[in-house]
This record gives structure tokens, C-alpha cells and sequence, in this order.
């Protein structure tokens, strides 16, 4: 049986009196989340696959020195401030590694709140774009990310392209070596496999 998802929300407030389990429990649990949004920000600058594992620790670093700052309370909160360090570390890394690489013309602010991966996976019947609606489908980001994280490195590597950093099939058959029809087909696959992965990761919250 699969271990129960940690409880953001209960280990938020446990991780910023000290408590290193909590600490240790919930980066973990945040780490693929920002591996995903660090490799696709800094991708969707350079269009070029490169390691962003340098982005990601600073990142995570900086998240566990400030844990005290943190006065957020729910996992949506907790996501929205990883963003914010990310998103400072990216432009310093963007500008010390990348500088002569940018394409000027896809130079735009990256959120992986605004990419597709999420509104794909199916909703449940009759939720709503309410205010809480909203909030619960932000807090599934988590839960998406670590179910990506359970996939073959051919889905990642095509979801993170066609679903996070929108690129056109063409673009994605040339950068993995395949026919767009190969392509097409495997992005299909992916999801598919992507949704199956979330749904049984959600019967253990």
C-alpha cells in the first residue's frame, strides 16, 4: 500500500517552530514540484535542455532558511511562495548562464498555474470556478507534479514540453528525435498515464 500524501497545511505550521521532521517531510514532498517549474522556466528561456539542479537547491535552500518568514497557512500559499524564490534564482540564473542563448521572442513570465498539465487532468463531477474551486484546483498542483514525477523520463519529457512550456509538436519532434505523429501519440499516452498515476495517488489523501 502506497504511503498516505503528507498534509501541507499540518506541517506547515510544525516546519517553522523547528521541527526537522516536518522540515525534511515537506520539502521532500515540494521537491519534483519546483524540479518541474525550475527546469521549464529556465527552458522556456533557452530552449534548450539544460540542468537546472543548481536552480532547484538554491531554491530549496533559500526556502528552508526563510522557513520563519513563511506566514502562510495552506498549501497554496506555501506553492505561491516557492514560486516567488524561484522566480528571483531563475533571472540570476538566466542571466549568468544564459545570457547568449535568450530567444527574446518567447521572453515571458513562466507560471505553471497558467500552463495546461492541470486544466487536462480530469476535474471532479461538478466542481465550480468559485473562489474555493479555484483554491483546491491551485493546491492539485502538488499532487500533479508528484505523480509526474512517477513517469517514464519519454512522458516527462513530453508533457513538460507540450504542456508546460506550450510548444508545438513540430518543435517537440525535433527536440526528442521523433515524427510529430510519434509525438502526437506519445503526448496522448503520457496523459493518459499521467491521469491514471494522479487518480491513484488520490485515493491515499
Amino acid at each position: 500500500m502506497s504511503k498516505p500524501l503528507p498534509d501541507v497545511a499540518e506541517l506547515l505550521p510544525r516546519a517553522r517552530a523547528g521541527d526537522e521532521d516536518a522540515q525534511n517531510e515537506l520539502f521532500q514532498h515540494c521537491r519534483a514540484y519546483v524540479g518541474f517549474l525550475a527546469r521549464s522556466h529556465v527552458e522556456s528561456w533557452l530552449q534548450a535542455k539544460v540542468d537546472a539542479s543548481d536552480l532547484i537547491q538554491q531554491t530549496m535552500l533559500e526556502a528552508h532558511r526563510g522557513m520563519t518568514r513563511f506566514e502562510g497557512a495552506t498549501e497554496g500559499e506555501w506553492l505561491a511562495w516557492l514560486k516567488q524564490i524561484l522566480k528571483h534564482n531563475a533571472t540570476d540564473y538566466i542571466r549568468r548562464f544564459g545570457a547568449a542563448k535568450r530567444n527574446a521572442g518567447r521572453e515571458r513570465e513562466f507560471s505553471m498555474g497558467q500552463s495546461s498539465i492541470f486544466r487536462k487532468v480530469p476535474e471532479p463531477e461538478g466542481r465550480e470556478d468559485t473562489p474555493s474551486g479555484i483554491m483546491a484546483q491551485k493546491e492539485e498542483e502538488l499532487l500533479v507534479a508528484n505523480a509526474l514525477a512517477k513517469l517514464s523520463e519519454d512522458h516527462q519529457e513530453v508533457i513538460v514540453l507540450r504542456n508546460l512550456q506550450r510548444l508545438p509538436f513540430d518543435q517537440i519532434a525535433e527536440r526528442m528525435g521523433r515524427t510529430r505523429p510519434a509525438v502526437q501519440m506519445l503526448g496522448a499516452r503520457a496523459m493518459k498515464r499521467l491521469q491514471e498515476v494522479v487518480g491513484q495517488m488520490s485515493l491515499h489523501q
